[in-house]
């Protein structure tokens, strides 16, 4: 588990957390054998990327958006815990999450005399479901869709087709906020969607949302860099405390060497990069001590 930090003047790595499948966590034997600490426990994902943004929160990290992909956009507690903060986030879901188009209408708890009391508020009786992101975007208009880059690649801007609508999240099947949603298209393969949960003031153009979103791809950027420069994945251990010393020392090494060549450039800003280095990506890879 990996938190990333993008910028104009380049990217980083802000904090790890090795991540413990649940079956791991029960088994006492291996957990001593691997010398995990007692204090150590079973923590999803989102868990794990809402703990380590809450310590960049804690350090006064300068950051105002947080994007990352399906693993942490699908958490309802990590969305309220980024809007909690006064931040705004850019996060992918998967395809089949729910939304309204307008808000619907809902009965409110009620002490009902000759029958059972309505103790929690409900869908009011005929109001409309929600649907699946999906349906939402292939109902759009195809004219909605624009065609925006989201940063330059070796081969050129990074293009794809970007849509958006305000729409309202669907909370254990009872509305919740109202956010964008975002998708965006592949050109060559227009069948291939991603959708996205953007939280963000109105006033903010589809353009950066665009570019926000982009910025979730400068983690496994740095995956690649930390691999080649140094030894991100060069390392055999079996003991908890071992990977964390490893991964502690080369992204401290990679985040050098980035520092280093953005002093190179004499402080020249990227067309690519999120403006006043506000960016925090998280990334769900898979790692275990070996």
């Amino acid at each position: 588990m990996l938190l990333t930090y993008s910028s104009s003047q380049g990217h980083v790595f802000l904090d790890r957390r090795l991540f413990l499948p649940e079956e791991w966590c029960t088994d006492e034997e291996r957990l001593s054998r691997a010398k995990v600490p007692e204090a150590v426990k079973f923590q999803s994902k989102p868990e794990q990327g809402g703990e380590m943004l809450e310590h960049a929160w804690q350090m006064e990290v300068p950051m105002q958006w947080v994007t990352g992909d399906s693993v942490y956009g699908c958490s309802p507690h990590l969305r309220k815990l980024i809007e909690g903060a006064g931040k705004w986030y850019v996060l992918a879901v998967t395809s089949v999450m729910r939304v309204w188009t307008e808000r619907p209408a809902l009965l409110d708890p009620e002490v009902q005399t000759g029958g059972r009391p309505r103790r929690a508020v409900r869908l009011a009786t005929g109001a409309t479901k929600p649907q699946t992101v999906a349906q939402v975007i292939a109902a759009l208009p195809k004219r909605q869709w624009k065609r925006l880059s989201v940063g330059t690649g070796a081969k050129g801007p990074r293009l794809y087709d970007w849509v958006r609508v305000r729409v309202i999240e669907s909370y254990e099947d009872l509305p919740g906020p109202e956010v964008w949603r975002l998708s965006r298209r592949s050109i060559s393969s227009p069948d291939e969607i991603t959708y996205y949960f953007a939280f963000a003031p109105l006033a903010v153009p589809l353009s950066t949302l665009a570019l926000v979103a982009g910025t979730r791809y400068t983690v496994e950027q740095c995956i690649e860099e930390a691999k080649g420069e140094v030894g991100f994945d060069q390392y055999e251990v079996r003991h908890y405390h071992s990977w964390y010393r490893h991964l502690t020392l080369a992204l401290m090494a990679h985040t050098w060497l980035t520092t280093e060549q953005a002093r190179e450039k004499n402080g020249e800003r990227s067309d690519g990069g999120v403006d006043c280095a506000r960016g925090a990506a998280l990334a769900g890879s898979s790692l275990a001590s070996g």
